[in-house]
């Protein structure tokens, strides 16, 4: 199932990356609360899907291949972000810390983004240093989004460190 629209398993998470930002930045400039509701749904379904397919496929793919801490600071920042997303699933524009909620997210996941992306160090320069195929990760990660997109309302965030403890 190639898509040449992403080169490979970084250029996917990278896009995903760009799509959330561009739905926080459509939320800060929106002011009506059902808009504002529909944009942060999109948000928490677009994350939800994005770490599912990066805890599923693409971490345990370079697992003692790059950093531990790397990795695990990022699960540990998913978790966190995934706390929010289920807060601001199950509110609604008229609570008192709704907006406050997807504005820390934003950032939070601004953070993660940087981690991810800092050129030399960061998780994604590491992964490249490796001799992990991103083409065929690519693939599997596309066939796991596109299933967890079929499926429609997804269950709330099942946080990662905790639930593995």
């Amino acid at each position: 199932m190639p898509n040449p629209e992403f080169t490979d398993a970084i250029a996917l998470l990278k896009a995903d990356h760009r799509k959330v930002e561009e739905l926080f930045e459509q939320f800060e400039n929106t002011s009506g609360s059902s808009r504002k509701q529909k944009i942060a749904h999109e948000i928490c379904v677009e994350l939800k899907i994005h770490t599912t397919i990066e805890e599923e496929i693409f971490y345990p793919a370079f697992e003692g291949k790059i950093e531990e801490d790397t990795l695990r600071e990022a699960y540990v920042e998913h978790d966190g972000a995934k706390v929010l997303v289920n807060d601001i699933e199950a509110s609604s524009p008229d609570d008192e810390f709704y907006d406050s909620k997807v504005k820390v997210l934003s950032e939070e996941i601004e953070h993660h983004v940087g981690e991810e992306e800092r050129p030399a160090e960061g998780m994604f320069a590491q992964c490249r240093e490796t001799d992990i195929d991103l083409v065929e990760l690519r693939d599997r990660m596309l066939a796991r989004k596109q299933e967890l997109q079929e499926q429609g309302d997804l269950p709330p965030a099942r946080l990662s460190v905790v639930d593995a403890a």
